[in-house]
């Protein structure tokens, strides 16, 4: 399981964006960065740094999946026929932590790692607890009775900030199902990602 490290929302405020599209986020008052020197003049990015910035922005949004496990994804989307970019956004849209969020389960990716890890989901009836575990075309996803009546769960289900997307059908408030592997378009990101910048990135 991958630990964060450091506020999440600092996130925000470093990539001067609403990451999440959060009405809590910071970056909503304050649109320059953390720290002492977050209002000193940014100087022009470098080829490295916009990549740099793409892949940590994407990186941070699934969580801040550690640099391993996100290294290795994108190996695994470079295997795969089609597409390099693409590849890496289904991979990542396939993680079980992932599928949690969007079937909002949970009102952020950590709530929603933290109830895989926790054992208050199943997949096609069965408990699993590992937040990484990739999903297929298929299968069905469901909260645990007990997650069912918990207020971090009910208070997710009722929030106006997101829709669950066409690519997970519902049934019910407790059980979706993974009907494709999303493409870029169709995922609902609150701000613009680049996976072809991270393919980029890792490829040099």
């Amino acid at each position: 399981m991958s630990k964060r490290s450091s506020a999440k929302y600092k996130l925000d405020r470093r990539m001067g964006e609403n990451i999440w599209g959060r009405p809590k986020s910071p970056v909503n008052k304050r649109e320059y960065g953390p720290g002492q020197h977050g209002q000193r003049r940014k100087g022009k990015a470098t080829d490295y740094g916009i990549q740099l910035r793409a892949k940590q922005k994407l990186k941070g949004y699934y969580g801040d999946v550690t640099e391993k496990q996100f290294r290795k994804a994108y190996a695994e989307a470079d295997r795969l026929k089609g597409d390099t970019s693409q590849n890496l956004i289904g991979l990542l849209e396939r993680r079980l932590d992932a599928v949690v969020y969007r079937a909002k389960f949970t009102p952020t990716i950590w709530s929603a790692r933290q109830l895989v890890s926790h054992g208050h989901i199943r997949v096609n009836g069965v408990k699993c607890n590992i937040a990484s575990r990739p999903v297929k075309v298929g299968d069905v996803i469901e909260l645990g009775a007990k997650a069912q009546e918990m207020a971090l769960v009910i208070e997710a289900q009722s929030l106006s900030e997101r829709e669950v997307p066409d690519y997970l059908a519902q049934d019910g408030n407790a059980k979706v199902s993974f009907v494709r592997v999303p493409k870029l378009d169709e995922v609902p990101y609150p701000v613009k990602m680049e996976p072809n910048l991270v393919v980029e990135f890792y490829s040099r």
